[in-house]
This record gives structure tokens, sequence and C-alpha cells, in this order.
């Protein structure tokens, strides 16, 4: 493909060869955030471009709110990898892949600018309008992989998206003492747990074990939704946020 228009206007085009046909003809009802993780967003962007590196994203966004896309949205981009959410696998199939520039643990995870910050939420806001994604399924990458990544990482500020008109947010519950659910505990706290991550979306087995998988849920959960205290174990404020966030979910969801 030596072209093509884009999607969201205003965008450059950059044609990636790392794209394929969206299997069994699902179209996009997720935005999965990234960032770029790399020293600089040429480079990046060199990479999401390079056939060896078997990785592409729909979309790049500079720090100084330029975009650039790399694949057309009705195509498949390789950004996802492994990963589920609600119990559906082959996330790249059903999502929009946005990389954020941002070096991330390469330099002790720098603030994201606020003119791309308003970059990514403009265009989220119109990849949503255009395919009628609801606001609950722009999730990070942390979020459908749950230990294997982090990004967009701690510092990404969904907050400020959801300010802007995108994602679902709930202010969270203060960090406190009280009783708290950590690796090594079972029974039915512990199920019900499992069961609330379950119901938002998280890859996890309702087993009533507190696990190394429920773990990296919880720490994922934190990362997103909690990132005061990213740590994996289910305190109350944690548990807080995540009822809260269940609660302000629309009736389609449960």
């Amino acid at each position: 493909m030596s072209g093509f228009e884009p999607d969201y206007p205003g965008a450059e085009v950059h044609v990636s060869p790392n794209f394929g046909a969206r299997r069994d003809g699902l179209k996009p009802d997720c935005v999965i955030l990234h960032y770029t993780g790399m020293e600089s967003g040429a480079a990046a962007e060199a990479w999401l471009c390079n056939p060896d590196s078997e990785v592409s994203s729909h979309y790049l966004v500079y720090e100084d709110g330029r975009i650039v896309q790399l694949v057309r949205e009705a195509d498949r981009a390789w950004h996802a990898g492994r990963g589920s959410w609600q119990e559906r696998a082959d996330v790249n199939s059903f999502s929009v892949g946005i990389e954020i520039v941002n070096s991330g643990d390469l330099a002790d995870f720098p603030e994201f600018p606020e003119v791309q910050i308003d970059a990514v939420a403009g265009l989220c806001r119109d990849i949503c309008a255009r395919h009628a994604i609801f606001p609950e399924r722009v999730l990070a990458h942390s979020d459908v992989a749950p230990g294997r990544k982090i990004d967009p990482g701690s510092r990404f500020p969904w907050r400020r998206m959801a300010e802007l008109g995108v994602g679902h947010y709930v202010e969270p519950s203060p960090v406190r003492g009280g009783r708290f659910l950590a690796m090594g505990d079972g029974g039915e706290p512990v199920e019900a747990l499992q069961s609330m991550l379950g119901l938002y979306g998280y890859g996890i087995e309702i087993n009533g074990l507190f696990d190394d998988a429920t773990h990296r849920a919880v720490e994922a959960f934190q990362r997103h939704f909690r990132p005061e205290r990213i740590d994996g174990v289910a305190d109350q404020s944690t548990i807080e946020t995540l009822h809260r966030l269940l609660s302000a979910l629309p009736d389609r969801i449960g």
C-alpha cells in the first residue's frame, strides 16, 4: 500500500507494512493507549514502520500534538499482542491502537505534555464517535495485558482525559488503613474481588485464591484507576474504587 486518506482529519500518513485483516469481520469497539518506550518519537515511528519489527499501531502522537496515522482503522494493526478483555482474545482485531510518544521507564516516566494529551483526547473522541465506542472501552495496554505491559504508565493523566470527554473515570477512594486482600489469601472475599475484576473486563479466573494472576490484575487496575499506590494489594481504597466504577457503568454492561 503506497498511501491512504487518513481516517482522522489532519493526521499525517506514514504507511506501515505491519498490518492485516481484522479477523472474523470484527470492527473496532475498543481503543488501546500505549506509550512508545523509546528514546525518541522518530525512532518509534521508524520501528513501527519497519517490517522486521512486526509491530505497528494505527496512530502515533508526538509530544507537540502532531498525529501520524500508520495503519487504516479498517485494518488490524499489531499493537496489543497477547491479551484479552471481557473474555475476548485477539485484542488487535477489535481495537484501535494509539502509541503516545513517551520514553516511559527509559527515562523515569516523564510527564505527558498538555498539548500532547489534548491531541490524544481529540483523536479518541473522534474515533469513539465514528465507531460508537463506549467510554469504558478506552483502555490502557496494561489493562489488556496485566503483568506483561505497564503502558501508558502510572503518570498517564486519566483524570484529565475524562475532563476532556474520554474514558470511564471515578475519583479514586483515598488510600488509608483497613482490611486488605493479598497474595496467599483465599475464600469468598477473594472470589468476590475476582468477580468484580472480571465483570469490569480483566482476564482472571474466579477461583477464590489470591494468586499471581489476581495480583497482576489488581496491579493493572491500580495503575489505571488508583495510581497513588501500585502494589497489587487489594486494600479498601482499591476495592471501593472498583465497586464505584462498576456502579457507574451503564446497564448495557451490568
